[in-house]
């Protein structure tokens, strides 16, 4: 007997259902088949044949329509839930994994490499994990039939009439890109200097010792001044509690370099020596220090409280 394209066709379908419906499917398909090659007068049979077949599509797409088995990981239902949820995971947990991981390094009093190392590699897995396992329940949620309770949509979701915003985006990327550069100049000063000692070795500008505590803190506040920034981008315009939180992220940031500057404490000794800086120059730059961290937070906290006032005059 031979075997035709439609049951060939048919036989692909079938064998990816359920068994107690596939000789109710086959028949079934078999007559649409028939009846849609018949109505292709124009063409000789095998012709019509060949490409009903083909308008029909793939066997695996129609079994799965047949079984309604979904043929996408995520689809419509759960979609914007899954990816607002996950994007809000990833905002924090591995930011917070790898701070932790920092601070129980640093504790341990290993080198400062080996304690960021750690902290990106476990912030990276923690990414990892948070995309895997997010993606694998909400995947079994697509192919279960039970209702898990998610909230839907209201029209109290929506979000308030756009308007004139006080923060752009350009503002927001470019100082993430400035807080992401300062980040690096503080890990990277560490290991690479343009200044060598007399064993030809680079030399850190900042004291070594510092980070046993200070700059993993500083690290910490660069990471806060980042979701800060998000945060205001995300509101649009100066508000109460975005001034408070900016007085606080630039105190927490300069006050330890102004702090560590008055004690003679943030420059590396080495460093000092190899650029021949003796005690009254290095008493002018720890100044400097100081009196540029307490402009730079006044400047920071009185622009903000200007522009908040701004804002208030033109809304009032």
């Amino acid at each position: 007997m031979t075997t035709t394209l439609t049951d060939r066709y048919v036989h692909a379908v079938q064998r990816s259902v359920p068994e107690a419906r596939r000789e109710e499917i086959g028949r079934e398909l078999r007559s649409s088949i028939d009846d849609m090659v018949d109505a292709r007068d124009d063409l000789d049979r095998d012709e019509a044949e060949r490409v009903v077949l083909t308008d029909l599509g793939d066997p695996g797409v129609l079994a799965a329509q047949y079984a309604d088995r979904p043929l996408h990981l995520i689809g419509p239902r759960y979609f914007l839930t899954y990816w607002r949820l996950m994007l809000r995971l990833l905002t924090w947990i591995p930011g917070a994994v790898a701070l932790v991981v920092l601070t129980v390094v640093m504790i341990r009093n290993d080198s400062s490499a080996d304690a960021v190392g750690a902290a990106v590699s476990a912030g990276f897995q923690a990414a990892v994990q948070v995309v895997f396992w997010t993606t694998v329940v909400f995947a079994v949620l697509e192919r279960v039939d039970v209702d898990p309770g998610l909230p839907g949509w209201t029209v109290d979701a929506l979000p308030d009439a756009p308007d004139e915003r006080d923060i752009s985006l350009v503002d927001t990327v470019t100082a993430l890109v400035f807080i992401g550069l300062f980040g690096v100049v503080l890990v990277v000063q560490n290991f690479r200097s343009w200044v060598q000692g007399p064993d030809g070795e680079d030399v850190a500008v900042l004291d070594p010792a510092l980070w046993s505590g200070w700059l993993p803190l500083l690290l910490a506040v660069l990471v806060a001044n980042a979701a800060l920034e998000v945060w205001k981008h995300r509101e649009g315009r100066w508000t109460g509690p975005i001034v408070a939180a900016t007085s606080v992220v630039s105190l927490a940031f300069a006050l330890p370099f102004a702090w560590l500057a008055w004690r003679d404490s943030l420059l590396n000794p080495e460093f000092v020596d190899a650029v021949g800086m003796n005690e009254r120059v290095l008493g002018y730059v720890n100044d400097g220090i100081v009196a540029g961290a307490v402009v730079i937070v006044l400047i920071e906290v009185v622009d903000a409280l200007w522009k908040l006032r701004r804002r208030r005059l033109a809304s009032a």
